[in-house]
């Protein structure tokens, strides 16, 4: 069985994330988004329940899609799931410095797992859960960003729902 684990913090999910999710799903029997409870990140908007609880909805129609969290390093929640591969996004070469030493750093620490980059497609590029949120706090435009679902638990979050 040919098992992907999608690491990321979703802190909401973007629209960038979600064409990562919808192309992978392809390429795996079992894909595993999980949301890392990163230590790095200072204050998340969302708690981990929460962003699982968002994946969850928006995932659904993906019947190879578990929505999971973890908290750790990648490499051994991966082993730990039994996944052949990570699943990494990349959205502009500003990225891929950081990335190529998480690859690198996972290799060595388990060998046995690749990790796989998927390009995001070129009206996704300029997202990232930053700056969505920096939109949402000030009541702006998020469709192209998210999907709808998200833009209503954040027009919550920041106090601007109906």
């Amino acid at each position: 069985m040919r098992i992907g684990v999608y690491p990321g913090s979703f802190d909401p999910i973007t629209n960038g994330h979600l064409d990562i999710i919808e192309r992978s799903v392809l390429l795996f029997d079992c894909l595993i988004v999980a949301v890392a409870k990163n230590s790095q990140k200072i204050k998340p908007l969302f708690t981990v329940e929460e962003r699982v609880d968002m994946l969850e909805t928006i995932l659904s129609k993906y019947p190879n899609v578990i929505v999971d969290s973890f908290d750790g390093l990648t490499v051994n929640y991966a082993l730990k799931q039994s996944a052949n591969v990570i699943v990494r996004g990349l959205r502009a070469i500003t990225d891929f410095e950081s990335e190529f030493v998480y690859a690198l750093t996972n290799k060595k620490l388990a060998p046995e797992l690749e990790t796989l980059y998927l390009m995001t497609r070129a009206e996704y590029s300029f997202i990232s859960s930053s700056i969505v949120k920096e939109v949402a706090s000030y009541n702006g435009c998020l469709s192209a960003m998210v999907p709808e679902a998200v833009i209503q638990r954040l027009k919550q979050k920041f106090g601007y729902a109906k």
